[in-house]
């Protein structure tokens, strides 16, 4: 069971990471969050040379080593062209799907002030018929900021590699568990990391807890890459979203998975395939303390799980994952209920981990 004190926790960090700023390359915001929130509870907190912060909570001196990666990057924009009106051309920074990004409301980071604008296009009643039934391409969209000239818009702070995320606040739907936001992906998973290591601040345990929020995921796993490398894990687990499409007008052999049924325990993405013994302890543990989970199969998509499996010799991995609807759009909606259970499943896995499961790993 959780409690609404559970419920109430998660909503509260996961609304501050959410309304951050932190497009990959730029997660300058969302690092003075996670050091915030999680410096008295690990032993040891680094940045490397890419931006990762890698924290240590200890457990045994020779107890085996456990990297639990959460990305830290959302999808953005980034300012290419001002013209002499002051209008912003800009391209995307990770994967956006085109069609919901005309008439968006902006905010442009400048590197020291924030700017809003909305994402205007050529206006439909000018358009031809043909015109009105096609997906406006981003290089036929602008952003306007209300100024009336490049100067203006450079006085503002505005330049030519300045990055723009969408402008939403994170809310709950109808009083429900529900709630929208933006960047749940994967500032959810970054929570629930931060979440497992307030929880087991005061417990012993044999595993030497790596826990790494890493940078620029949503460009192709750098972060995950140089971190594993640099942690030598023995086990690697990632927390990410994964898609829920049990909405209307899918079929449900294509739902994946579900809002509010827990978190799923994936087996495959186009990333990698999870390693059968993780995926069995983690299974055994969700059925021992009646955690609600599910399976997952993702045809397309990969976590921070496909770069750490492939570090130095070969890492064992798993993901946790949380369902979320609509990802890489302003209005991603997940379940607290997930959110929540995805924590007590990591956490009582991270107690389980030792030395002697760690070789049996390896063994047929």
């Amino acid at each position: 069971m959780i409690s609404e004190t559970e419920k109430a926790q998660f909503f509260i960090l996961l609304k501050k990471l959410s309304e951050s700023i932190g497009v990959s390359g730029h997660e300058f915001e969302v690092k003075n969050i996670i050091v915030e929130e999680i410096s008295e509870v690990v032993d040891e907190i680094k940045t490397d040379s890419l931006g990762n912060i890698i924290a240590l909570k200890k457990g045994k001196d020779n107890g085996p080593k456990v990297m639990i990666s959460a990305h830290m990057d959302e999808i953005g924009l980034m300012i290419t062209h001002i013209d002499k009106r002051g209008f912003l051309r800009f391209t995307s920074i990770g994967s956006w799907n085109e069609r919901i990004l005309p008439g968006q409301r902006v905010i442009i980071y400048t590197g020291k002030t924030k700017v809003r604008g909305v994402i205007g296009a050529k206006p439909p009643h000018l358009m031809t018929p043909e015109e009105k039934k096609q997906v406006l391409e981003m290089k036929k969209l602008f952003i306007d900021i209300g100024v009336e000239s490049k100067e203006e818009a450079e006085k503002l702070g505005v330049k030519i590699g300045s990055i723009a995320v969408l402008d939403r606040e994170m809310v709950r739907l109808g009083g429900t568990d529900k709630i929208t936001g933006k960047a749940f992906d994967d500032r959810v998973g970054v929570a629930t990391v931060i979440y497992t290591l307030k929880k087991l601040s005061n417990v012993n345990h044999e595993a030497n807890i790596y826990a790494v929020f890493t940078v620029q995921e949503e460009i192709g796993l750098k972060g995950a890459t140089v971190s594993a490398f640099a942690v030598k894990p023995d086990l690697g687990i990632a927390v990410d979203v994964t898609t829920a499409n049990d909405v209307v007008e899918v079929d449900e052999k294509d739902w994946v998975t579900s809002l509010g049924k827990g978190p799923a325990i994936k087996i495959m993405d186009k990333g990698n395939i999870s390693h059968p013994k993780l995926r069995e302890l983690l299974i055994k543990i969700a059925e021992e303390e009646k955690i609600p989970y599910q399976l997952e199969v993702l045809v397309g998509g990969a976590t921070d799980a496909a770069a750490i499996m492939l570090s130095r010799e070969g890492v064992p991995v798993a993901t946790i994952s949380i369902p979320c609807r609509y990802i890489h759009s302003p209005i991603e909606v997940l379940d607290l209920k997930d959110v929540v259970y995805a924590s007590k499943l990591l956490t009582s896995f991270v107690k389980k981990v030792s030395t002697k499961y760690v070789k049996s790993l390896s063994q047929l």
